[in-house]
């Protein structure tokens, strides 16, 4: 065994598990930041982590002066920071990695001088993290007294729903959350959640205590329909490929925006000082057009007919020609009162459409109380669970 340990490839292999050791306490990171994390059975994680950090430990100490093991022993433990702080009182997930980064840290074939200075940085780190976290969790972070009334899956199981209760000054209020079940990360004895995905579909006040959820299948026509018997002026959002697929061009989607335009300007194309609403460009005139210093192209472009040296500079795409406003970002549209418009009304999509647009013939839809407060069909269209959409904001702390 002792020459097993002192051959240079095997120490290597062994500095390979310390790295893998320290990736997966980077994924562990990363999942803290953006995840929820529930906990089937607490013994049987913490017994497998610590056999598992037990393992990598001992990987790690006959490894020590190969520089993947040293470089692992510093990752282990900055990379930890974010899982103590966001998954705070996990104790059976935090003690055990977190006892594994010091011992191979102070083990480490790393300099003693190395090893003070980093671990200075690392101290500090956990110091004024900690800190920060605690200060900001007891100043911005609101606290209510929140009760979990009911909860369950749909039919399908796409889907999982809770019924809150929230304690409040005002006579609490009842709110019904959906979230995607398919977007989940597990594991054999844990499970993690997006968070910030869930879908506040009902909210009432004041909190009542009558709870009735039924889920029912619905085709997409008769979703249609009840829609349709609803409001003939239901607009949906689409995504610049949705409209693409639906027949649009970037340009037919182009609004002339009243919202900020002086009144004059309003008054050049008919309009008058408190009309708010969007106009398309499609049903400006020429000469209508040419006030507001905008062109045509016979195939339906729209571009500047004086675009200043400015301008040009910041666009990023431009080479040469027109500048086209899809060339521009909606700051630089905003300057010309132009605006991106990407909603259709519902009622111009056929059955086909839908289809195209990737609408499922059948899906759940879910009642409260009596009251349809979701269907899949909606949620779909409108984008309601961006389940790979990551970004860093002070909403991922609770």
């Amino acid at each position: 065994m002792k020459n097993i340990l002192s051959n240079i490839w095997a120490k290597r292999a062994l500095a390979l598990i310390s790295a893998l050791y320290a990736a997966g306490v980077c994924r562990l990171a990363y999942l803290s930041i953006f995840y929820d994390i529930h906990i089937k059975s607490r013994p049987s994680l913490c017994l497998t982590l610590v056999a598992i950090s037990l393992v990598a430990l001992l990987c790690m100490v006959a490894s020590r002066k190969q520089v993947l093991t040293k470089l692992s022993s510093f990752v282990i433990l900055i990379a930890m920071l974010p899982v103590a702080l966001l998954y705070f009182g996990e104790w059976c997930l935090i003690i055990p990695i977190v006892a594994t980064g010091i011992i191979i840290f102070l083990l480490s074939g790393a300099g003693e001088g190395t090893k003070t200075a980093m671990g200075t940085v690392i101290l500090l780190m956990y110091l004024f993290g900690a800190i920060g976290f605690f200060m900001f969790k007891a100043f911005f972070v609101a606290s209510a007294k929140e009760t979990l009334m009911d909860s369950g899956t749909s039919l399908s199981g796409k889907y999982r729903y809770e019924v809150v209760n929230t304690e409040d000054s005002s006579n609490g209020s009842t709110a019904v959350y959906v979230e995607p079940n398919y977007a989940d990360v597990r594991y054999p004895f844990t499970r993690f959640s997006l968070k910030n995905i869930k879908r506040v579909v009902f909210q009432d006040r004041p909190m009542t205590d009558k709870i009735e959820v039924e889920w029912e299948t619905q085709t997409r026509q008769e979703i249609t329909k009840r829609l349709e018997h609803l409001s003939g002026n239901i607009e949906v959002e689409l995504t610049e490929s949705e409209l693409k697929a639906l027949g649009y061009t970037y340009d037919s989607k182009l609004m002339l925006d009243l919202t900020d335009m002086p009144s004059e300007d309003k008054f050049a194309i008919g309009k008058t000082a408190h009309d708010v609403d969007p106009v398309p460009l499609d049903e400006l005139s020429t000469s209508q057009l040419d006030y507001f210093g905008i062109a045509k192209t016979p195939n339906g472009r729209y571009y500047l007919v004086n675009p200043d040296q400015e301008l040009i500079d910041d666009l990023d795409d431009y080479e040469d020609g027109p500048v086209y406003f899809n060339l521009m970002d909606s700051k630089q549209r905003k300057k010309f009162y132009i605006s991106k418009d990407r909603s259709v009304l519902l009622n111009s999509l056929t059955d086909a459409q839908l289809d195209t647009l990737g609408i499922a013939d059948e899906g759940d839809v879910m009642k409260f109380n009596g009251k349809t407060v979701f269907r899949y069909y909606v949620a779909e269209l409108d984008d309601y669970f961006d389940v790979d959409s990551r970004k860093l904001s002070f909403d991922l702390i609770k």
